[in-house]
């Protein structure tokens, strides 16, 4: 990688020590913030994507390292593509995964956009992962780091995004950029790290969603395992599939939500037993260049999951299929099933429905098709 990189400066702890890497390295570097989301500049919210002192802490960085930085309103773009199907989503009774569609659709769309703009050769950002090259294609890889790992939301990105894609933290643990960050005395350098969404800090995805769902929310049923109403509830958008805490409903054992039905608006439990799955079909299915189906991989369907031995099939007519070796808990539609050869990223796509522990493959035919 030669001449100028655009770097992605949140204010956060990763990027600020992303930008001061490449800067250590040589290369121009010009910082650039995407301002996406509003808190309230009361000292409410701290230490949070998009709080107000996150711009003020990527600017001084900047400032610190001795490069030009810049801040792009990119806020209704964030709400359309973000925000606005994550609380759609909700009332639909599926548990998206927002952090997919900004990566996808807000952040890297924009970052290569402004690339262009400022005649730079390549785009970095603080994202635990990295980028190696099969031949002349480059592929998508696991982080060194795997409890950092974020490939898993990086998935769609193209053969073209991936070229001029540099990702500084790949080879780095969480502790060491840490310690570098203290080390340099970055501002920001001590910030804690959330564990919930940017625009949901008190991680109650419930009370988001209520607050914007106008008569969207419908009360219904919930039922148990034999179809007796145990309960009702106020709206699909405060369950999802896997859920144990916060039923509001007592049944003389430990339930599970196992199902979502829009249609009536039925929230059904079971037990864990209940939650496993052999199959899933998927929606939306990206493939990184050169993959092709049917495919063996290691499948991995929510963040930080164990990956798990599968084989995914593409049938006329019909979605993507994925059937694993064994049986998987709590495959939740909504969320992403990412596809893995061992740390190489080969695709993934949205969580359909799922099919009980007991499924097996629909034909013979179908069975004998995976590889």
């Amino acid at each position: 990688m030669t001449g100028r990189v655009l770097v992605a400066m949140s204010g956060g702890v990763d990027s600020s020590v992303a930008a001061a890497r490449l800067v250590a390295q040589g290369f121009e570097t010009v910082g650039v913030t995407l301002h996406l989301w509003d808190y309230p500049d009361d000292g409410s919210v701290k230490g949070r994507c998009c709080a107000p002192e996150d711009v003020y802490d990527a600017r001084r960085v900047a400032d610190q390292l001795g490069i030009a930085h810049y801040t792009f309103d990119r806020r209704e773009l964030f709400a359309k593509e973000v925000v606005a199907p994550f609380v759609d989503a909700y009332l639909d009774g599926t548990t998206p995964s927002p952090c997919t569609r900004c990566n996808r659709g807000v952040k890297m769309r924009e970052l290569l956009a402004l690339a262009d703009r400022f005649d730079a050769d390549a785009v970095a950002t603080g994202h635990y992962a990295r980028v190696s090259r099969q031949g002349s294609v480059p592929r998508l890889r696991r982080a060194a780091d795997l409890a950092k790992d974020q490939s898993y939301f990086l998935y769609t990105l193209d053969r073209a995004s991936l070229a001029r894609l540099v990702f500084p933290l790949g080879e780095a643990t969480k502790q060491d950029v840490r310690s570098e960050a203290i080390a340099l005395d970055l501002p920001g350098a001590h910030k804690g790290e959330s564990q919930e969404l940017c625009f949901v800090p008190t991680g109650r995805y419930d009370e988001f969603v209520a607050a914007r769902a106008d008569e969207r929310a419908r009360p219904g049923p919930i039922v148990d395992e034999a179809g007796r109403t145990v309960g009702t509830h106020d709206g699909l958008f405060r369950f999802t599939v896997g859920q144990r805490k916060n039923l509001g409903v007592a049944v003389g054992h430990r339930a599970y939500v196992t199902s979502l039905d829009p249609a009536t608006r039925t929230v059904h439990l079971g037990t864990r037993e209940s939650l496993m799955a052999r199959r899933a079909e998927l929606s939306d299915v990206t493939l990184a260049e050169g993959v092709e189906l049917p495919l063996r991989a290691d499948v991995v369907v929510r963040y930080r999951a164990k990956p798990m031995a599968a084989r995914i099939v593409a049938s006329a007519g019909r979605p993507i299929e994925v059937t694993f070796d064994e049986p998987v808990a709590a495959v939740v539609p909504g969320q992403v099933a990412v596809f893995y050869d061992g740390d190489v990223v080969l695709g993934g796509g949205t969580i359909g429905t799922s099919a009980s522990r007991t499924a097996e493959p629909r034909t013979r035919s179908e069975a004998e098709a995976a590889p």
